[in-house]
């Protein structure tokens, strides 16, 4: 079992995600960065849908009341184990009473923490993952805190694995993030589109402090809706990366805790860059590159070879 000293600002078990029930209203609650989270169950030998932790902030620890290989993923921290450095995307051997901490988040928002093993919790409509908003799923459907223990089972000690440095992702800003087109992009103005094609200027957007889970806000330019456009929508299904603009004109990009909503959808974010949107954190400046369908395909389909290629490597 381990034992929680320190959540940080905010740490939830997740893992792959909810799927199959938004007819009833039901998020994905997955792991924000996909990538992070399915290398740290590789990493120590996991299943796939193996749960985790999903941090975010400065001071997370963690007692290991068993001996285990653990690992950390998804954003650069300086981490101790018993004052030893640890070194992220590289799986560690915790003896039993060992104490790991998270000192500072050096680059990057969200990071993922895993032990080889499973947390011995139950499943609620097919996943771990919690959904805070619901209050189901995880640990007792709320974020973890300090004092809490979570059981382990089929806990055990690996071989070392290590990924390389080039397939760890550069999490610095700007973000450039790519788009394509949403249905009601023809309800902006053309100069308003052109500030979401600003790729190589001076960042137009920062991000909000007002984000969470559920959307990334985003303070800058105004986008301005044509003459006699609706400024509201029927509520209808969304995809994780919306870009959404309420009347105020300023985006909000969705992410996996909603299902529909209401604001017009000027355009969605390519699938090749959705892993960053885990690692946009308030004041982060964010560009933006629009693009074609296909070619977000094309991005799509190179990188989830690369991947698959990489994993297949780090397993074997």
């Amino acid at each position: 079992m381990v034992e929680v000293i320190h959540p940080g600002w905010l740490s939830i078990i997740v893992d792959n995600g909810r799927f199959g029930h938004a007819d009833i209203g039901v998020p994905w609650s997955s792991a924000l960065d996909g990538f992070a989270y399915g290398t740290l169950n590789l990493l120590l030998g996991n299943d796939p849908a193996a749960p985790a932790i999903e941090v975010v902030g400065n001071d997370f620890s963690l007692r290991f009341h068993e001996e285990a290989s653990f690992a950390i993923t998804g954003a650069c921290v300086n981490a101790l184990l018993d004052g030893e450095e640890v070194v992220s995307w590289r799986s560690s051997r915790a003896r039993k009473g060992a104490t790991l901490r998270v000192i500072k988040v050096m680059e990057g928002f969200r990071y993922y923490v895993g032990v080889s093993g499973i947390f011995d919790l139950p499943k609620v409509i097919g996943s771990f993952s919690t959904n805070l908003e619901c209050g189901f799923g995880g640990y007792n459907g709320r974020p973890l805190m300090k004092g809490d223990i979570v059981a382990m089972k089929d806990t055990r000690v690996i071989d070392e694995r290590e990924v390389p440095s080039e397939h760890v992702p550069d999490l610095s800003p700007p973000h450039m993030m790519r788009w394509i087109e949403g249905p009601e992009s023809g309800y902006f103005r053309g100069e308003s589109i052109k500030k979401l094609c600003n790729q190589d200027g001076d960042a137009r957007y920062s991000v909000s402090a007002k984000s969470s889970r559920t959307g990334i806000r985003l303070e800058g330019d105004v986008l301005h809706f044509k003459k006699g456009a609706f400024r509201s929508i029927v509520s209808e299904a969304l995809l994780p990366g919306t870009i959404q603009v309420p009347g105020d004109g300023m985006p909000i990009i969705a992410l996996y805790e909603r299902m529909n909503g209401g604001h017009a959808r000027v355009g969605v974010i390519a699938r090749v860059d959705s892993d960053r949107l885990a690692h946009l954190k308030p004041r982060d400046s964010v560009r933006f590159q629009r693009i074609t369908r296909e070619e977000a395909l094309e991005l799509s389909r190179m990188r989830n070879e690369a991947i698959s290629a990489f994993h297949r490597t780090l397993g074997s």
